[in-house]
């Protein structure tokens, strides 16, 4: 199974991106493939955007200029309840977090802030550990000790270092027209089919960096950056030949900080310092069988995922649109299943709209990695399976 196989797959088989662009790749090589875009398209990278919090973050800590046993509130006094609250602890998801009223359910971005500001400690339990108001809070805690903003501080830590000319929350009028789009997005909830339209390329499809930086404005830590292919592979091979960040210090990034067994024999989530990390079951796992425990992944909701092993020296990504006119979200009325919405087990297949449109469905796609993607990825460095 080679590369341009599992773009198929995505792109016009299964139909559950409305393009993609893939890479794969070791230290000073990479190979690619693409569908449906150009090879230099510039993508919403959603949730990657966590990375580059967590990467920067540990870069101020190799200087000392971060202290991970510190309260977040030494760095970032905006926050009064989180005053027993540690930056690692933040960082690893340690602790929940809860604001009282929903940040994207502000009608502008100081409203947005206030509620943010009001976030308090809740007790993980074996609950959804991963959260955005984690990097949302990192945000002021990265410019309180840097006394930077959260964008300028990245493109000093990792941007300007790595030659990524192309990653910013803010796109220039003149790479519009190489931006995706993220428009028309479909999703039923319940009784409720909603269509989310009139999101311009350019701009965040995150509804809560969309209310904290409509126009990229600032970068808000959890999502809002847009990057290119190219600058990713740039990313991904800095890393390998650690040249932002030394192996000590990506080891850290992925230990275990918040999984382990139920009670009732399964697992709760494994995540390190902003990112996934192996997990004892692959289907609950971002990171790819064939990689090892020193991993780290991500994933975003707009259809992207990156992994980086550097250990093993390998890494993979592939940066996509998974709501351009898709389903993206089936929330069944009680009693129904995929199959009465059309959809097979995997989730694929078209829903019928009430105004009798039939609209490609991309829900639960991202378990088709194991399947599709990450085989293919390890045909093409000669890993074996």
């Amino acid at each position: 199974m080679t590369l341009e196989d599992a773009v198929r797959y995505f792109t016009e088989d299964s139909r559950s991106l409305a393009c993609m662009s893939a890479a794969c790749g070791t230290a000073f090589s990479a190979y690619t493939a693409e569908a449906g875009c150009a090879p230099d398209s510039v993508f919403d990278i959603a949730s990657l955007s966590k990375l580059f919090t967590g990467l920067t973050a540990v870069r101020l800590y190799e200087r000392g200029e971060l202290l991970f046993d510190r309260p977040v509130t030494s760095y970032a006094p905006q926050f009064p309840y989180l005053k027993d609250v540690t930056v690692s602890q933040l960082l690893g998801f340690e602790t929940g977090l809860r604001t009282p009223e929903r940040v994207d359910g502000q009608p502008d971005a100081a409203s947005a802030e206030a509620v943010l500001f009001e976030v308090r400690p809740v007790h993980n339990g074996e609950m959804r550990a991963y959260s955005d108001i984690h990097a949302m809070v990192a945000r002021y805690v990265l410019e309180g000790a840097s006394g930077l903003p959260m964008m300028e501080l990245v493109r000093r830590e990792l941007l300007d270092p790595l030659g990524m000319t192309e990653t910013d929350c803010r796109v220039p009028a003149a790479l519009r027209a190489r931006c995706v789009s993220c428009d028309r997005e479909h999703r039923i909830e319940g009784s409720r089919y909603i269509l989310r339209s009139g999101i311009v390329p350019g701009t965040p499809h995150d509804p809560k960096a969309r209310v904290l930086s409509p126009e990229g404005e600032v970068f808000c830590g959890h999502a809002g950056l847009f990057s290119t292919r190219a600058d990713l592979i740039r990313l991904c091979e800095g890393l390998l030949r650690g040249e932002v960040l030394s192996r000590d210090s990506l080891r850290m990034m992925a230990r275990n900080r918040t999984g382990f067994r139920r009670r009732d024999g399964g697992w709760t989530q494994f995540l390190g310092l902003q990112c996934y990390v192996k997990h004892p079951e692959q289907y609950l796992s971002e990171v790819p069988v064939y990689m090892g425990a020193e991993a780290i992944a991500l994933s975003g909701f707009t259809g992207c995922h990156l992994a980086v092993d550097p250990e093993a020296g390998f890494f993979e990504f592939y940066l996509g649109s998974r709501v351009r006119n898709r389903l993206s979200v089936l929330i069944p009325e009680e009693g129904r299943t995929l199959a009465d919405y059309s959809l097979d087990p995997d989730g694929i297949g078209e829903v019928q709209w009430p105004d009798g449109e039939r609209v490609v469905s991309s829900v639960d796609y991202v378990h088709l990695k194991d399947r599709h993607y990450h085989p293919a990825v390890a045909d093409t460095l000669g890993l074996g399976r």
